[in-house]
Order: structure tokens, then sequence, then C-alpha cells
């Protein structure tokens, strides 16, 4: 594939390059994260650190747990590769917590369908994703110094 924006045959433009997402998640990268579900909240956290040309040591915290796997680059850009028969993409701007941002939203069909929103201005993860049941969204972004 020459667009390194999209991972394969059959599957929809992802909405940031490997290289995006490591320019934008720099050692010390924090994501604070809040999902509701059934009026239940529930908080988690992802830090980036330790990065280089092929990967990162991703460490998660939730429920007082910590888990650390090292990912690369092109795994991350991987979990917003979906199948393009099924996805909607669209420019959307939205309030959040961060502020009001100018976003991507994919709408992937399905029942309940999924909805994901990529903020232009930080590239990674979705900062608000639904799938009918839940709702998480970034709250806060920080850069934790190593």
């Amino acid at each position: 594939m020459d667009d390194p924006y999209v991972l394969g045959p059959g599957l929809a433009p992802t909405p940031f390059t490997a290289e995006q997402i490591r320019a934008g998640c720099p050692d010390g990268h924090t994501v604070f994260i809040r999902t509701t579900e059934a009026g239940e909240v529930s908080e988690s956290v992802q830090r980036f650190d330790a990065g280089d040309a092929d990967g990162v040591t991703l460490t998660r915290q939730f429920d007082g747990d910590s888990l650390t796997s090292r990912v690369s680059w092109r795994d991350l850009q991987a979990h917003a590769a979906f199948p393009s028969d099924f996805t909607t993409r669209v420019q959307d701007t939205i309030a959040s917590p961060l502020g009001t941002l100018d976003c991507l939203r994919y709408e992937i069909a399905g029942e309940p369908p999924m909805r994901f929103w990529f903020a232009l201005d930080h590239p990674g993860m979705p900062v608000r994703y639904t799938d009918g049941n839940s709702t998480t969204e970034v709250v806060r972004i920080e850069r934790v110094q190593p």
C-alpha cells in the first residue's frame, strides 16, 4: 500500500499514520479516560514511555491494577483500521472536557453502531467513543516527565 493511512485491502483510511501517532505521543504523554456505562463511571489512565522508531511502552492503569506492554506505532494505528464497507467517516466538531475539538468521526455500522471521534490536534486514541451501551471520553491529557 502506498497510502500510509490505509493498512490493507478493504480497510478505511485511519485518522492518523503511525508516524503522526508517534509524534503526538512523546515520552510522558498521559491520557486520563472516563467511561460511563449504565450510570456507573470508571476511570483509567494510559501513559506512553520509552518511545523509539518502532514502538512505545504503554502503561494502562484501571481499578488499581497496572498493565505494561510494548506496542508498535503501527499496531496503535491499526486500532482505527475499520472495514471500509461498514465505515462512514465525516468531519465533526464536538464539545468535550478538552474543549471544542475538530474531529474525524467514524461510524461503524452495526446494532448498535459504534462511533469514534478522533481529534485532529491530538493524534492517537479517539477522544470519545460510544457503542450504544457505554461512552468513553478523554478528560485530560498531560505530559508527565519520565
